[in-house]
């Protein structure tokens, strides 16, 4: 039976939704309160597909860690101080949720979302006319001393078990799988099955599928509130309009605990900003991807062009750039790539974007219980992109009323109800 489907926000979460739905005979129309020609976190991320990411972001370890790196303005983590009650109760939830019974219950599902996430990508570049230059050549994770390789093997030997394949590698080997670059690491463990893309080139397909499909967007409409009867939303209202559906989703990224709060849920959430720089003329140009281990910053090869990313830094929705985050990034990358140096960043225009952390690691996938027609499909973190597509079509399923492919009872949106 066809539906009418509202679907709230035009990232790559509310994109892949619309995209399903709409391959399932829904009437979907797309509401964003940016203008169209945006720039969100879709766009200017790494554009990495990660079976290798399946330990969640709250892991044993990971408190120690923020803390010692938080206190550096400069590290791959850092919160900005401020008195935020919402910012202390994530905090005490992450923190809860770091251990080891959670990384164990979340891995099998977080690695069999990523692989079915990497085939409906396989699907998409498989049709006609579409190329937004997804390269199967897997990732390398560069490790600069001895002591993280061999943290990153035992990962490795973990990630075999689990399905995941993985190779370690010493420094020779791992130059010799991509000799178009001059590396100084101590070696690297290869995940042959991850990919890349453009996150560019794929958000302008999807888009285009989507209009191809009937799906109608609605730009600059920044949704103020909804109207609900009982347990059903009747209409949601983006300015001076009234949008009518059967079924509303709130793909909203980091803005979207604003808008449930505003129907009394509860979605914990935090703003993760992170920064990207891409070269349009690298000194260099490696073929695979990779991420600096030490330095937690991703590397990708666009076409001619590298794109060098990372960094969490939580504060709040917050889009300002701070300078100190992005000099950590160009200060890194010479130890791992030492033919680049800082010059060749400058006048290069740093990206940011708020990714939207939920405090267990793992996103709000399906319906609520509040609200018999409203679902929630957010909270990705560093994992929007990878897992867009298989989240779409996951939502489809829902908003179709179909058994989801995967079990979503570890991603429901009441978990923190």
């Amino acid at each position: 039976m066809s539906k009418r489907i509202v679907i709230i926000g035009a990232g790559v979460i509310g994109l892949s939704t619309a995209y399903y739905c709409a391959r399932r005979g829904h009437s979907v129309t797309v509401l964003d309160r940016n203008p169209e020609e945006r720039d969100g976190c879709s766009f200017g991320n790494a554009g990495m597909i990660v079976p290798s990411h399946f330990v969640p972001l709250a892991a044993p370890g990971m408190v120690a860690l923020g803390l010692k790196w938080m206190w550096n303005p400069e590290s791959p983590f850092y919160i900005k101080p401020r008195l935020d009650w919402d910012l202390m109760s994530w905090a005490f939830k992450f923190w809860r949720a770091s251990n080891a019974k959670h990384v164990e219950r979340s891995a099998p599902l977080l690695r069999d979302l990523s692989f079915a996430s990497r085939a409906c990508f396989e699907e998409l570049s498989a049709l006609p006319g579409v190329d937004f230059g997804l390269t199967k050549r897997g990732l390398l994770m560069l490790c600069k001393t001895q002591h993280t390789l061999d943290e990153e093997a035992t990962f490795a030997a973990r990630a075999n078990k689990l399905g995941v394949p993985a190779e370690v590698l010493n420094a020779e080997q791992t130059a010799a799988l991509d000799p178009g670059v001059t590396m100084d690491v101590a070696g690297a463990v290869y995940f042959p099955k991850d990919c890349h893309l453009s996150p560019n080139r794929f958000m302008a397909v999807l888009k285009s599928q989507c209009e191809t499909l009937g799906v109608k967007f609605v730009w600059s409409a920044d949704v103020s509130g909804f109207a609900h009867h009982a347990s059903c939303i009747t209409f949601v209202k983006a300015g001076s309009s009234e949008w009518v559906a059967d079924e509303f989703v709130l793909c909203g990224g980091s803005w979207s605990p604003r808008l449930a709060r505003g129907l009394g849920l509860k979605i914990p959430m935090q703003a993760g900003k992170g920064y990207s720089l891409t070269l349009p003329k690298p000194p260099q140009l490696p073929e695979i991807c990779s991420i600096f281990c030490e330095a937690r910053l991703a590397v990708t090869p666009m076409g001619n062009t590298l794109r060098i990313g990372g960094t969490m830094e939580i504060a709040g929705l917050n889009e300002d750039i701070n300078p100190v985050r992005v000099r950590g990034i160009v200060k890194a990358v010479p130890r791992y790539f030492p033919q680049f140096t800082p010059e060749d960043f400058a006048g290069i225009q740093p990206w940011h974007g708020l990714r939207p952390c939920s405090p267990d690691g793992l996103p709000y996938i399906g319906r609520t219980a509040k609200f018999s027609n409203l679902s929630i499909a957010t909270g990705h973190a560093m994992m929007g992109l990878s897992l867009g597509p298989i989240t779409g079509r996951l939502m489809a399923e829902v908003l179709s009323d179909e058994k989801p492919s995967h079990d979503l009872s570890l991603l429901t949106p009441d978990r923190y109800a």
